[in-house]
């Protein structure tokens, strides 16, 4: 373990170069809030990459291992896990005895509070997300659909881009899950097809404050409040969204917001709600 300066702390030894992560993407990643050694949503997150290991056919690794990663966290830190199946194989065939390879490192992380209330800026980008069953919901390494997006988005105009699938269906962001208020209740895409299943959506679904609904890129004149969010920047309400000369606005302050970004803040301790509960924040 390095322990750098600046509060910077890390198990990232050097990758050798038939690490199949490195080579194929072969492998899963978590990116976990740290409040003073407590990972929040941990559960969630756990899951999750065990769900993404098992999925990929990569042995599962021990939870001390991972958790080491959030034992000299001080204050308010960012953790990145990456699960590699380790090294070997021929080809993209899979050694049949596969020995995982764990790194991580954390990071001190400062929240973008202004855009809690200012809202954000964003674009429907141009680069869609393929339907792929088998990689949908999980976090794997192989992510250049979002980098291609990314790269659209111009970061001195959006802060982030809205992706849809190659039939139309919006998604998600590029970093973030997205949300919709339909006039009675918030709605989030299923990502069965392609997407990341956000640990932050699976505690809201879980508490009965967030539906699964499809919604097409022709849908979203209907649509009354809009939201991104994640386990580490909380919610951001969308104050307009752009595709080409298209522009859809909502007010950042819209009243339903409320019934969505507050019970998701208190879940990752950015308010004073009470360390229990619902509101509480959740760790192992």
């Amino acid at each position: 373990m390095a322990v750098p300066v600046g509060g910077e702390h890390s198990h990232d030894a050097p990758v050798p170069f038939d690490d199949r992560g490195l080579s194929y993407g072969d492998g899963v990643f978590e990116t976990v809030l740290v409040r003073n050694g407590h990972p929040l949503l941990w559960p969630y997150h756990l899951r999750r990459l065990m769900h993404g290991c098992d999925r990929l056919g990569i042995p599962r690794p021990q939870r001390t291992e991972l958790e080491a990663a959030f034992s000299c966290a001080v204050g308010l830190q960012v953790s990145k896990l990456i699960v590699t199946r380790g090294s070997g194989g021929r080809g993209y065939l899979p050694p049949a005895n596969p020995e995982p390879r764990i790194r991580w490192r954390s990071t001190p992380f400062e929240p973008q509070r202004a855009r809690w209330q200012e809202g954000i800026r964003v674009k429907v980008c141009d680069t869609r997300l393929a339907r792929q069953p088998l990689l949908a919901g999980i976090k794997h390494l192989n992510r250049l659909e979002n980098v291609l997006a990314r790269q659209e988005c111009d970061p001195s105009l959006y802060a982030e881009g809205v992706m849809l699938d190659t039939e139309g269906w919006v998604t998600d962001a590029t970093a973030m899950n997205l949300a919709w208020f339909d006039g009675q209740q918030w709605l989030t895409p299923p990502l069965d097809q392609c997407g990341v299943s956000g640990t932050l959506r699976a505690a809201l679904i879980e508490r009965g404050l967030l539906f699964e609904r499809r919604l097409h890129v022709d849908e979203l004149d209907a649509v009354e409040a809009l939201c991104l969010f994640n386990s580490v920047q909380g919610v951001w309400p969308v104050a307009s969204l752009h595709q080409g000369a298209q522009v859809w606005r909502w007010s950042p302050q819209a009243l339903p917001l409320a019934r969505l970004s507050e019970p998701a803040q208190a879940l990752l301790g950015y308010s004073h709600a009470p360390r229990t509960g619902a509101e509480g924040w959740v760790s192992n």
